[in-house]
């Protein structure tokens, strides 16, 4: 079974080699010796979750620090292309189970997305709290799947924004779209290497407008279709990164 991992904060493990120690304070120690019950000798991974990953074998687990003997490193290399889902706000926690599951599946970013016909709205402090909920799955799912870079979780954006995002040079921008004639895999044959960040954006369970997509096509955006089926707003951004990380890390 694959050693547990636990975060320290960014910087920690730097320069660290076989013989240093580490030590992992606060709520991450207390799950590690109350809740995991992990035992002196047992083997860890601790990482930042920016990249930064050492593997070890725990020296001390007390509830206010896990001392861990670093054994070798697992870091974790910048990707390229990055994959980011913009998922749309969805009804029952469907946008976060997307998250969810997408980390666990390799996206390095998640962007909440206010489309045109998400019932869900975040305003004011009420955007603040959603947000976290979000990096909080994020985060849980990132260490279940042993991952030393935690996803990056944006701030919601607007269709304005999306399209000024679509339109930075090196993005490519990958709409599923039930409509559209080319499928995912095809849209992928034709992904060179001057992409640098590979936007996956999913709509609503009410679907994408032309309002929406009109804009975000005119500023370079593709439309594809994942399959004859029309997937839950859910399940439709994972599964497109299952497609494309077969396809472009696998």
């Amino acid at each position: 079974m694959t050693a547990p991992l636990f975060h320290v904060p960014t910087g920690t493990v730097d320069g660290l080699g076989a013989g240093d120690l580490v030590t992992v304070t606060g709520e991450e120690a207390r799950h590690a010796a109350v809740v995991r019950r992990l035992r002196a000798g047992e083997a860890v991974i601790v990482a930042d979750g920016d990249g930064g990953a050492v593997i070890g074998e725990v020296v001390v687990a007390a509830p206010d620090r896990l001392e861990v003997q670093v054994t070798g490193r697992r870091d974790e290399p910048e990707p390229r292309p990055r994959l980011v889902l913009v998922q749309a706000l969805a009804k029952g926690g469907r946008d976060e189970d997307a998250a969810e599951a997408s980390t666990e599946l390799g996206v390095d970013e998640v962007v909440p997305w206010e489309a045109a016909r998400s019932i869900v709205r975040w305003r004011g402090p009420k955007a603040d709290k959603a947000r976290q909920k979000w990096v909080n799955v994020v985060t849980a799912a990132a260490k279940q799947s042993r991952r030393a870079r935690t996803p990056h979780v944006a701030e919601v954006v607007t269709t304005r924004q999306l399209v000024d995002r679509g339109s930075v040079p090196g993005t490519r921008v990958l709409v599923l779209h039930e409509d559209a004639r080319p499928t995912l895999p095809e849209a992928l044959g034709d992904l060179d290497d001057g992409v640098s960040e590979l936007l996956l954006v999913v709509g609503p369970e009410g679907g994408i407008g032309e309002d929406e997509t009109g804009p975000l096509q005119a500023a370079g955006a593709t439309l594809v279709r994942l399959g004859p089926s029309v997937l839950r707003s859910s399940t439709a951004g994972p599964a497109a990164l299952a497609v494309i990380g077969a396809a472009v890390r696998w």
